[in-house]
């Protein structure tokens, strides 16, 4: 009705004006057969009308069009947040902790910037410094109060009493957070605050590096929550973010995380340095098999070499040198140092190449390994025995840091015997627990061997 009024009211002046032009021109329009004009001038008027209502119209209407399209589109950016804060990555992070974060980082580098400055980075672009360099700079943070780890292998987080309190009072359901900082090989830092709000934790982390003219910059800030995490008896810090996921993604991503916060003992970091780190789990199955020296017929002694080689030799086995294969001096007299094993067994046990006198190697690839996450797995050693008839137990863990998260993946003992020089010989492994179920089977390196 309102409407229709508002139509009445707007239409009857112009439809008088109408009628009164009308009657000016009718004596024209009847000389001229005028009735068609006088019909063309009062449609022009109900025209001018009837637009004017219509303009109305379509204004309200566009202006109704654009308050439901604004609350769609509010109520979208709403939807969107909520969803992506489930997701659990790429969360927006507040001001005041990015603020926080750019100033850390920066005041803990300039703390450093001296040993950075003055250290050997080589000539390459990407500064790649020695481990002795990342250790001076921790070393360096430690009287700052800081909880600081870095990349190096088997090394300790130093001030870790606050993470290990705080990780412990979370396991209790109580809130709180702590920050970690850890120095990269490139010299760059890394603060990842955790936040624990009685139910979920949360990081948000921080990379800061030093550009072309030593100045700390930072490369981003994140906030993610964590999927899920534990804290091991062990002291190691295990956890996986929440990242994209299939089909948001069309590969798989791996969140996991460890962190080592309880330091290992000095033994124990030595023993693992110069025992089992230059051997590993990739390539050859010396300590990820069971094996002693009434059984050796299963190692893989063409995949083993090139490992051994690298622990006598502190350098990476360069296989251009023997295109031709390995001469069996060298072969045999490395075996022998560091297994109890003889020249004639090896030849029986290994691959052979009888008419050249060598013994073939081969690069790991797809043809005769498959990448596991198990493969990548740190042995760590975790407990040293001394035995009455002069050997040591070393009881070792596989801390996995891809996928399954785990600081023992499998447990096994290696026996090993030490020479008053220094040298020992591997005597034989042990997988407990029925661990071998885990481990997927060995590939040897050559095909042609037959085991």
């Amino acid at each position: 009705m309102n409407s229709f009024f508002k139509f009445i009211v707007g239409t009857v002046p112009w439809i008088t004006l109408g009628i009164l032009f009308a009657m000016f021109f009718t004596r024209e329009a009847k000389r001229k057969n005028g009735f068609l004009l006088i019909m063309v001038i009062l449609f022009g008027c109900v025209v001018g009308v009837c637009g004017k209502e219509n303009n109305a119209a379509g204004e309200s209407f566009v202006k109704d069009t654009e308050e439901v399209f604004f609350t769609k589109e509010t109520k979208n950016v709403e939807e969107e947040a909520i969803e992506q804060w489930e997701k659990g990555y790429a969360l927006p992070v507040e001001e005041h902790e990015r603020k926080e974060a750019e100033t850390d980082c920066k005041k803990v580098m300039d703390y450093y910037y001296d040993i950075y400055e003055s250290a050997d980075k080589g000539p390459a672009s990407n500064v790649v410094l020695v481990d002795e360099t990342v250790l001076e700079m921790q070393k360096k943070l430690t009287d700052s109060g800081c909880s600081v780890t870095t990349a190096v292998t088997y090394s300790n987080m130093e001030n870790y009493e606050s993470v290990d309190s705080f990780l412990e009072e979370c396991m209790e359901g109580k809130s709180g957070s702590v920050v970690i900082y850890e120095i990269h090989n490139d010299g760059g830092l890394g603060r990842m605050k955790f936040i624990f709000d009685g139910t979920d934790m949360y990081v948000v982390s921080a990379r800061g590096i030093w550009n072309v003219d030593n100045k700390p910059v930072i490369s981003y800030i994140s906030h993610t929550r964590l999927k899920e995490w534990k804290y091991t008896e062990k002291g190691w810090f295990c956890y996986e973010l929440c990242v994209p996921e299939p089909p948001e993604v069309s590969e798989i991503m791996d969140g996991s995380c460890l962190i080592r916060i309880k330091p290992m003992t000095k033994e124990q970091r030595e023993m693992s340095e110069r025992c089992v780190r230059g051997i590993g789990y990739q390539g050859q199955n010396l300590l990820c098999s069971n094996w002693n020296t009434e059984n050796m017929r299963e190692l893989d002694y063409n995949g083993m070499f090139e490992y051994l080689y690298g622990m006598k030799y502190g350098e990476k086995f360069n296989s251009e040198d023997y295109p031709k294969g390995i001469p069996k001096e060298e072969f045999e007299s490395l075996i022998m140092e560091y297994l109890p094993i003889t020249a004639d067994q090896i030849r029986e046990f290994a691959v052979f190449d009888d008419e050249k006198q060598t013994y073939p190697w081969v690069r790991l690839g797809c043809f005769n390994y498959a990448p596991s996450f198990f493969g990548t797995s740190l042995p760590e050693v975790v407990d040293i025995k001394e035995n009455e008839d002069g050997t040591v137990t070393l009881t070792v863990e596989a801390v996995c840091d891809m996928v399954i998260c785990d600081d023992a993946f499998i447990t096994h003992e290696l026996t090993v015997r030490f020479a008053e020089d220094g040298s020992f010989q591997y005597l034989g492994n042990e997988i407990l627990n029925n661990g071998n179920r885990h481990i997927p089977d060995y590939q040897y390196r050559i095909k042609e061997a037959e085991h």
